[in-house]
């Protein structure tokens, strides 16, 4: 067996064990086997992370900095994260299985999050208020919220740190991380970048653990003010429950099932690519997949000749390879769930057209590519969140009909349309119900565009300038310009 890494929590700006000494080991996806060790925090561990990063927010030099200084440090994180992009995917693969051509350039990219929320850190302001009162002058101004839980799960880890910590450092906050316990590694790597970009102790820590103790002791904190979290609506209800204790401020990000329309009218050669990447792209582990196909009838036939054709030439193997194109999934559970919803699927009566088994002669958590003709969309697998590379297919014969079928779910994250009627486009982009919608485009992200869902898929929005604003809270000033005393209360004019 190769050598296990061993990794330390970054606490108070000093890499640390958890105090009692616990650990668990996390396993490469790919090969089946443990290649590194994780602390466990405890209690103690998230408690002292916390008060860390109270202290630097009251009193450590981040309190103090300008705007503009704040911004330089982001600016040299993310000059240090485009240099070691391909160090920190390489790490991010092995312990997620995703795609190393993926990683790593997720990893370099993310530096222009970073970039972009250098340059948002002295550009918040407030205004002032034309009252109705004389001799008042009114203004009001935003401030850092305080100490921000940072909730990030395993898939597009460095990408959701980004969006999470680039506007809440940027706005003067101290924040406290935590890792998936299904794969660490690469946020402790990021810690490194931290401590190496010069942020002063406390203002980042990062905790790793499981949900119980350590990720109820962080959202459930007294000195916590805002929690961000992606991740499951089951996690989710407990952060909400946590958050009674606190009454931070919650956003919340669940995943989604999301809608992929093509029209008779589309360029199908486009559509077809689209779909390919919007659901086998990171192995369909990603909360935007364009998990529900619906075709127009007219075109569905070929469409789905051309996909299937297209998914069963995908070399699938070793994800740090340059010739593999899609990778293992990240975790037996998630294997588990959909072998048992496909096969209850079948017995509802859908088809599977390609894929639907594990390959054949290979370790690791692998899974075919798989399409599935539903002839119903009250069948369970067409609303439930499988998070890998099954796509459910369905048919339809108007537009009414394909927004209808679209916006029958639980979910609300993200939707596809492909038409070439600019007309439509701009009809069905207003009416499906869901936060994001790309229009003859699919899983395109930009540091400068806001995302988020609605309905099952949660609340609040990340990336965006606006992100800034969430981020703080506005404070109103009264100043009196009069120097005459203030008239006596007693007595009513």
């Amino acid at each position: 067996m190769a050598d296990i890494q061993t990794y330390q929590m970054l606490i108070d700006g000093v890499w640390v064990d958890a105090s009692d000494g616990g650990a668990f080991d996390s396993v490469n996806p790919a090969t089946g086997q443990v290649w590194s060790r994780v602390p466990e925090a405890t209690e103690e561990d998230v408690d002292r992370a916390v008060r860390s990063a109270h202290e630097a927010f009251l009193k450590g030099p981040w309190a103090t900095m300008t705007p503009t200084e704040r911004g330089k440090h982001l600016r040299r994180l993310a000059e240090l994260l485009a240099d070691r992009s391909e160090d920190l995917g390489r790490t991010e693969t092995i312990d997620t299985g995703k795609m190393l051509k993926e990683t790593k350039w997720q990893a370099k990219y993310i530096a222009e999050f970073f970039q972009f929320y250098a340059g948002c850190a002295d550009k918040i302001s407030g205004e002032t208020l034309p009252i109705d009162k004389p001799d008042l002058f009114v203004f009001t101004k935003r401030e850092p919220l305080g100490v921000v839980a940072a909730v990030v799960p395993w898939n597009s880890q460095l990408f959701l740190v980004a969006v999470k910590i680039g506007p809440a450092l940027a706005a003067g906050n101290t924040v406290v991380l935590k890792a998936s316990e299904h794969a660490s590694a690469a946020m402790l790597e990021f810690g490194k970048l931290i401590e190496e970009a010069g942020f002063p102790p406390g203002v980042v820590n990062i905790v790793t653990g499981h949900g119980d103790p350590c990720g109820r002791a962080l959202t459930g904190h007294k000195l916590v003010s805002r929690i961000s979290f992606t991740g499951g609506p089951g996690a989710a209800r407990h952060v909400l429950e946590n958050s009674k204790k606190n009454f931070a401020e919650v956003s919340l990000e669940l995943g989604g099932k999301s809608p992929f329309i093509v029209f008779d009218d589309a360029n199908i050669e486009s559509a077809v690519n689209a779909s390919i990447a919007g659901i086998f792209g990171a192995t369909g582990q990603s909360c935007v997949a364009g998990s529900r196909l619906y075709l127009h009838e007219d075109i569905a036939d070929e469409f789905l000749e051309r996909m299937v054709a297209q998914a069963r030439e995908i070399r699938i193997g070793d994800p740090l390879l340059d010739e593999t194109q899609m990778g293992p999934l990240c975790t037996v559970g998630q294997r588990d769930t959909i072998e048992r919803e496909l096969a209850f699927a079948q017995e509802e009566g859908a088809e599977i057209l390609t894929g639907g088994k594990r390959p054949e002669g290979m370790e690791g958590l692998f899974f075919e590519p798989t399409i599935l003709a539903c002839p119903r969309q009250d069948l369970k697998i067409v609303d439930t969140e499988l998070f890998g590379p099954v796509l459910c297919a369905q048919r339809f014969k108007t537009e009414e009909e394909a927004l209808a079928l679209a916006n029958d779910t639980e979910h609300g994250l993200a939707a596809g349309i492909f038409t070439r009627d600019s007309a439509r486009s701009l009809r069905m982009s207003s009416a499906v119900r869901a936060g994001i919608v790309w229009v003859n485009t699919y899983r395109v992200v930009s540091p400068i565009a806001e995302f988020g869902g609605i309905k099952g898929s949660g609340y609040g929005r990340e990336s965006g300038f606006q992100a800034m604003y969430d981020y703080t809270r506005p404070k109103t000033v009264w100043m009196n310009t009069s120097d005459e005393p203030m008239a006596n209360p007693f007595v009513m004019r």
